[in-house]
């Protein structure tokens, strides 16, 4: 993508154009660090402008009083030697330099060292002008010279340059990476929301501007088409509602109806029973439409959930629970006044889709329990039962396939899918997390996790 290549090429611009600054500095650092060194080495004071000096104010009868000022203001010493190897005169000569050499002597320190004193030479026609510095002060290589407090330097110097320069990229790195993540992560996240059918409104100001108009764009389209989804499911419900009514109506007054024959009464008493579920399906996919795209306002007020649970159980019962089935409700002492924010109707849908879950599962009958307790400072609400269950295989694809395809059987009947993703979608709506569990011949058992609050 061009916006793309455009800001990676500006901030690769940037890091060349950083190093060569660096370049740059180094290099002053380095005229500024060893200025006192390179005056020293062409200065007045440097060996070959004192030997010209030297050579031009005296001669092998002598040296003039100015030029053996200047050469003990320096700490210099000076000789002169003839053609034999004497010395004709001398000024500053230290005491452990000799006044006598052979031409094999001359030959060694003339391009070197004599006593560790460097020394360096001038001839003429008549003999030979020696000038030596003080001991360390400079290091003489072949020809060249270099002071010793210089060529100390040199390590320490290239090792504060490279710690320099590396905080240097170090912190231009850091400033870069944080720049470009400020950049990019509002664009990342908004993906990441965007992948989950979600709408989005991105603002990101700079080069990546036309990347946020484009998934705003995108973000638009995706929320008219499930806004036009919902709107669609929610219409299909209502426009089912009225002639199933008329059918739910008509089948009532069969099964009432004393002239009819007992096999029509059935019959009529067939259509009742799974019209009554076309409707439960029907609401089901309406409000699991609703929870997905946060259509659906959520009534929350501070509950007790052990009150809930009972008043369930109670109303149940009541609307006549086959003898088949068994309800418990254990409340954990510690949970009994915990409270949470909840819509209790949600709640208590939620609850009843995984109680009809069992009751459908188990034909022949089973123990369902609603437990409450306190876990790991989280409220555990449980909803459980000895029934047939489900395998191992089973159950993940339970929890990875979608919901249409494993939530009803032939004859209607609600399977765990579409109920199971209900009240998963209820409980996330409640900040709350869910778990299940499951083995063929050991029962179902679903965990609800909310965080409590103590009542007061």
């Amino acid at each position: 993508m061009k916006v793309f290549s455009k800001y990676i090429s500006k901030h690769l611009l940037s890091f060349i154009g950083l190093i060569s600054s660096l370049v740059v500095l180094n290099i002053a650092a380095f005229a500024f660090t060893f200025y006192s060194a390179v005056s020293k080495n062409f200065g007045s004071t440097s060996p070959q402008n004192m030997l010209k000096e030297v050579a031009a104010a005296s001669s092998s009868n002598g040296i003039t009083d100015e030029a053996e000022r200047m050469l003990i203001t320096n700490f210099l010493w000076a000789m002169y030697l003839n053609t034999e190897g004497s010395c004709n005169w001398t000024v500053n000569l230290p005491e452990e330099i000799p006044t006598e050499y052979s031409i094999q002597d001359i030959a060694i320190f003339s391009r070197g060292y004599l006593k560790d004193y460097p020394v360096f030479v001038w001839s003429d026609e008549n003999g030979l002008l020696v000038i030596g510095y003080p001991q360390n002060s400079y290091m003489k290589i072949t020809s060249n010279y270099y002071p010793i407090d210089t060529v100390r330097k040199i390590p320490l110097f290239f090792l504060g340059i490279l710690v320099f320069d590396l905080l240097v990229l170090f912190l231009a790195y850091s400033r870069s990476k944080a720049k470009i993540s400020k950049n990019t992560e509002p664009i990342i996240s908004s993906i990441a929301t965007l992948s989950e059918g979600k709408s989005i409104n991105l603002s990101v100001s700079g080069e990546l501007s036309e990347i946020a108009d484009s998934i705003n764009k995108a973000s638009n389209i995706i929320s008219r088409q499930n806004t036009a989804r919902a709107n669609w499911i929610s219409g299909v419900s209502h426009d089912i509602r009225t002639p199933l009514s008329m059918i739910m109506g008509y089948a009532d007054r069969i099964v009432n109806d004393k002239n009819a024959s007992n096999q029509i009464k059935e019959q009529a008493a067939v259509i009742s029973r799974q019209s009554i579920k076309i409707k439960n399906l029907v609401q089901d996919l309406n409000l699991v439409s609703k929870l997905e795209y946060e259509m659906q306002p959520l009534q929350k007020e501070n509950t007790r959930l052990s009150k809930l649970l009972r008043s369930y159980a109670i109303d149940l019962i009541n609307s006549g629970l086959s003898e088949s089935y068994s309800l418990e409700v254990n409340i954990s002492p510690d949970s009994e006044n915990s409270m949470i924010e909840c819509d209790t109707k949600l709640i208590t849908r939620a609850v009843n889709n995984l109680v009809q879950n069992s009751i459908h599962s188990n034909p022949k009958g089973c123990i369902i329990t609603l437990s409450l307790q306190i876990t790991e400072n989280r409220l555990l609400l449980t909803v459980q039962d000895n029934g047939i269950g489900i395998s191992a295989e089973k159950l993940e694809e339970l929890k990875n396939k979608p919901h249409y395809m494993e939530s009803i059987d032939d004859r209607l009947d609600l399977r765990h899918g579409l109920g199971l993703l209900l009240v998963r979608q209820i409980i996330e709506a409640h900040h709350g997390t869910i778990d299940v569990e499951s083995r063929l011949h050991e029962g179902y058992k679903t965990n609800i996790y909310f965080s409590s609050n103590p009542r007061p």
